[in-house]
């Protein structure tokens, strides 16, 4: 009987210490503190992405509007090595999962400024492949995931309207070469692409607004 009574005490003890920490889990996160995002762009990020994530070096990606879950899941990715890129790596881990989700926050409050396909020659075949895909290569619409407008889905694909060309080209090249491997649908799709097919994409993506 005490042996009984003493499983019982346990588990009623033991049911009582997970509760705090179930609340504790599901309590919702509080709201990106977008002020100590400013502090960490314009700290660690700033001289390659510029103050606000703007229209900085082309082999660098723009960051103003671009959705915070998916800035803040690439960074976690650099830090552990999941996505990989060894100067990204340096910077990412030096930041804590908050000054993620602040950077991303202040980042993704930015309003995107609209770019501009540059190669009259491909555009069409790149608005073929994003609106419509290619059939006979399996490879899905672009629009699909990232939208007709390129604005992306929020939480699930980033936004690429107005993205450097060079940019993205250096992605889908990452992608086919699986350099980057943080995305299994990507590897895929990329590795159907052709050269000229990955040119004419990245430059229709950089007019999309």
């Amino acid at each position: 009987m005490k042996s009984a009574l003493s499983l019982l005490f346990a588990a009623l003890f033991a049911a009582v210490s997970v509760a705090p920490a179930l609340a504790t889990e599901t309590k919702p996160k509080a709201p990106p503190d977008l002020k100590k995002g400013e502090a960490v762009s314009t700290a660690v990020c700033a001289a390659c992405h510029s103050a606000d994530g703007s229209r900085g070096s082309p082999a660098n990606p723009i960051l103003q509007g671009q959705h915070p879950e998916y800035l803040a899941k690439q960074l976690a990715e650099f830090k552990s090595g999941a996505r990989d890129n060894a100067i990204m790596k340096g910077f990412a881990s030096a930041l804590s999962d908050d000054d993620m989700r602040n950077v991303a926050g202040f980042y993704a409050g930015k309003q995107a400024k609209p770019g501009f396909a540059r190669n009259k020659e491909l555009v069409a075949l790149g608005e073929r492949i994003y609106r419509g895909g290619i059939a006979d290569k399996q490879v899905p619409a672009c629009a699909g995931c990232h939208s007709p407008n390129g604005a992306g889905i929020p939480s699930h694909f980033p936004r690429l309207g107005g993205q450097h060309a060079e940019y993205t080209k250096a992605q889908l090249n990452a992608f086919r070469r699986e350099v980057r491997t943080n995305s299994t649908p990507m590897l895929v799709i990329a590795s159907r692409l052709s050269d000229r097919e990955i040119d004419a994409l990245a430059d229709y993506v950089a007019g999309l607004r």
